[in-house]
C-alpha cells in the first residue's frame, strides 16, 4: 500500500473523510481559517485524529506536491467489481462505461474522473497492469470524484469487453478517422474507449470496437490531450441525453 495510502488537498481530503475511508488527519500546524476549522470539525464527527505536522513534513510526505496544508491517510482505494457497475448499468436508461486504456498520467485520469462524475457517467473500466491506478495525484486532481464513480480493475480488457457486449453494450473507440462526434448515435448502452496518451487504443482492443468516434479538429495540431477528449465526448452523451 505505497502509492495510495495519503491524500491531500482540502477537496480530496473532505471528500475522503465524509466516505469515511480517513485513518489520520495531518494538518500544517501554523494553519489557520475556515478550512481548519471545516476539517477539525469534520474530523471529530468521524472519529479521525489530527496531527499538527510541519509544512516541511508535508511536503516531505507528498513529495512536494501542493497540498494545501492537509494531508489525509487513507486505507488502501476500494475498486469496485465488475459486477457493481454491471447492475448499476442495468438501472439506468442510457448507460455509458468509460474504459481506459493503459493510461499512464495521473493528472489525466483524475481529470476524466471529474468530468465522468459530472456527466453522470456509470463507472470507469480500468487495466492492473501497464496503466497508472489511483493514486494520491489521481485522487487530489479528481477533486473527491474518486468517491463518487465507481472504478473497476480488471485483469484483461479484451475478456471484459466481450462481458459488456453479451450485456448489451455497444464499444465505441476514438481514432483519428471515425464517425464525427456530433453524428454519433449515443442511444443505447455505451462502452468508451479511451486510449494511452501516445499511442491510442491498443491493436488488440481495436479489434473489438464496433465503431470508431473522431472529433471534429479546425486547428494545426491533429489531436486532443486524453482528458480532454474524453471529456469532449462525456459531454456528447450527456447533452443528447438530456434532449
Amino acid at each position: 500500500m505505497k502509492d495510495t495510502d495519503i491524500v491531500y488537498g482540502v477537496h480530496a481530503v473532505t471528500e475522503s473523510l465524509q466516505a469515511n475511508t480517513g485513518n489520520k488527519l495531518y494538518i500544517q500546524e501554523d494553519l489557520k481559517g475556515k478550512n481548519v476549522d471545516k476539517m477539525k470539525a469534520l474530523a471529530a464527527e468521524k472519529k479521525v485524529s489530527i496531527s499538527w505536522t510541519p509544512k516541511k513534513i508535508l511536503t516531505e510526505m507528498t513529495e512536494g506536491a501542493v497540498h494545501q496544508g492537509f494531508v489525509l491517510r487513507v486505507s488502501e482505494f476500494a475498486y469496485a467489481e465488475l459486477s457493481v457497475i454491471l447492475d448499476k448499468a442495468e438501472q439506468e436508461d442510457n448507460p455509458l462505461i468509460l474504459i481506459l486504456d493503459g493510461l499512464n498520467d495521473p493528472h489525466n485520469f483524475g481529470s476524466i474522473l471529474r468530468t465522468a462524475d459530472a456527466t453522470n457517467v456509470t463507472g470507469v473500466i480500468i487495466p492492473k497492469h501497464r496503466a497508472v491506478g489511483v493514486t494520491p495525484v489521481v485522487a487530489k486532481t479528481s477533486t473527491g470524484a474518486v468517491e463518487h464513480v465507481p472504478i473497476a480493475r480488471v485483469t484483461n480488457l479484451s475478456q471484459t469487453l466481450d462481458i459488456l457486449k453479451e450485456q448489451g453494450f455497444w464499444i465505441f473507440g476514438t481514432d483519428m478517422n471515425g464517425t464525427p462526434s456530433t453524428k454519433w448515435n449515443t442511444s443505447g448502452k455505451l462502452a468508451l474507449i479511451i486510449g494511452n496518451e501516445g499511442k491510442g487504443i491498443s491493436a488488440n482492443i481495436k479489434k473489438q470496437v464496433d465503431e470508431m468516434i473522431t472529433i471534429p479538429m479546425g486547428g494545426h495540431v491533429q489531436s486532443l490531450n486524453a482528458s480532454v477528449a474524453a471529456a469532449v465526448l462525456m459531454y456528447e452523451v450527456y447533452r443528447n441525453r438530456r434532449v
